[in-house]
Parts: C-alpha cells; sequence; structure tokens
C-alpha cells in the first residue's frame, strides 16, 4: 500500500491536464480528459481497452497532437512540445512498446537518455539511477536486445530517469510480463520513485495491483473521465470494479458513496 501521497509530495504544482482532446487525423479518442499529479504521488488511470488511456498519455508527452485542452508543467503551460523540450522541463515518458534502443548497450541506453545533460553530468546521473534500479548495474554491458521482458522494462524506465524528471509518464510498464515480474514492478520499483519525490502517471491494466500502487486513481471509458478517488476506495468499490473494470470485488456495497465523479482538489490528493 502507498505511503500517503501528502507525506512525500515535493513542492510545487507537478502536471495539470485540463479538458484534454486528442485523437488521430479527423478521429477523436480523448474527448476533454483532465488530470493532477503532484511530485512524490502516485496516479493511475484504469479502465476498459480502447478507453483511450495510452493515446491520453501521448497526448500528455507530446507524442500525439493536442486539438484542445491545456498541458501545465509546474505552471508552465508545455502544450504540444516536443519530447526534448518537454524532458527538459521535467516530463519523462516511457511508452508501452519501442521504449529502448536493442542494438545498443545498456550504459549506452543510459547515456542516450542523457542527451540533454552536460556530458560530465552523465557518469553521476547514471550512477543515481543505479541506485534506483540496482539490477541495472549488473546488467550495464549487457545489449539491450538480449534483456527478458523485465529487465527490458526497467531499462525503459532507467533511461526516462537519467533527464531527472519530477513526472514520469509510465504506459503499461507490466505489459507482457510474468505476474511475479509485473508485481516487482508495481509494488517496489513504482513506490521506490515515488519516494523519491517523483510525480509518477500510470497506465496500468492489471488493475487490482496497478490501483494498489496509486494514491489517487481516475477511471476512463469512451475517452472521458468516469470518475476519479482515491484509488484504494475505487479498488474497493463493488459497482465500480463491476461498470468500469470488469472485477469483483468483497467489499460491502456501504464503501459506494466514498467516491465521486469528479477531478479531486489538493485536499483530497
Amino acid at each position: 500500500m502507498p505511503t500517503s501521497s501528502g507525506d512525500r509530495m515535493a513542492e510545487g504544482p507537478g502536471l495539470e491536464v485540463s479538458d484534454l482532446v486528442v485523437g488521430y487525423g479527423s478521429t477523436t479518442i480523448v474527448h476533454g480528459m483532465s488530470l493532477t499529479a503532484a511530485p512524490g504521488q502516485v496516479v493511475g488511470i484504469v479502465g476498459p481497452n480502447g478507453a483511450g488511456k495510452s493515446t491520453f498519455l501521448k497526448g500528455i508527452a507530446g507524442a500525439t497532437p493536442v486539438t484542445s485542452g491545456t498541458v501545465r508543467l509546474d505552471g508552465r503551460e508545455v502544450t504540444n512540445l516536443r519530447g526534448d523540450r518537454l524532458a527538459r522541463l521535467g516530463l519523462g515518458y516511457v511508452p508501452q512498446v519501442k521504449d529502448v534502443f536493442s542494438p545498443l548497450r545498456v550504459q549506452e541506453n543510459l547515456e542516450m537518455g542523457g542527451y540533454i545533460l552536460p556530458r560530465r553530468d552523465v557518469p553521476g546521473r547514471m550512477d543515481e539511477v543505479f541506485a534506483l534500479l540496482p539490477t541495472l548495474k549488473d546488467l550495464r554491458r549487457r545489449t539491450a536486445g538480449t534483456l527478458s521482458g523485465g529487465e527490458r522494462k526497467l531499462l525503459a524506465i532507467g533511461k526516462a530517469l537519467m533527464t531527472r524528471p519530477r513526472i514520469l509518464l509510465l504506459d503499461e510498464p507490466t505489459s507482457n510480463l510474468s505476474p511475479d515480474l509485473a508485481l516487482a514492478v508495481l509494488a517496489e520499483h513504482v513506490p521506490r520513485l515515488a519516494e523519491q519525490g517523483i510525480g509518477i502517471v500510470l497506465v496500468e491494466q492489471r488493475v487490482e495491483q496497478g490501483l494498489k500502487a496509486c494514491d489517487w486513481a481516475y477511471v476512463m471509458a469512451a475517452g472521458v473521465k468516469q470518475l476519479s478517488g482515491p484509488a484504494a476506495e475505487i479498488l474497493a468499490n463493488e459497482d465500480i470494479g463491476a461498470l468500469f473494470l470488469g472485477q469483483r470485488s468483497a467489499v460491502p456495497e456501504s464503501t459506494a458513496g466514498n467516491v465521486t465523479p469528479g477531478s479531486p482538489g489538493t485536499s483530497g490528493q
């Protein structure tokens, strides 16, 4: 269970997304989605397949055009900025696929991840990433293409961490991983990053495990936010689980009133 978000939030507003509309060509996928995430907080986005979760993250990360709405990072509007500019401003992004350079060694991938840093700072930052993700240190001379799925995902996260992000977007970090490796990512690595003051926005299909790692969660369906609330309350609510997540919960229905639609205020997070 995550630490209280209020205990580990860093100063500053973090990520503020308002009424985002995102799509591909003439097809709109995300219809006015909003979200906030503070440094040190883990925010989850869950919902059925095709809900628009990954497209929403791509819009925030500048990987898919935003046609309406705003993205603010630490109070500065960054809507539709390129990925390199977002990285310089403190936003990291780990996509679901094409997240590492397979022909390169682990160390070389990390060096590529630190491309915005002064060259002299790269070795020191790499050591800091190794401290956060110790598995990578033992793999530093391995070619990324020879890594297991779990090792590869850790490398992708480490590569994004090289730029010292205040907010890190993780799109399906447990995709194609075994249950044990998925649990390690969600129950160990994600909380460890949050404890360092990094805000995490997590899109995750393993709903139960994902929500257990989160402080706050948003439920998306058909490209819009259906509701938001403390992740533990969303996970415990049987009606919500059956309607939006396709799961059942053993928690009595008396908890249903604890989660309400709408964006959280800072006091609720």
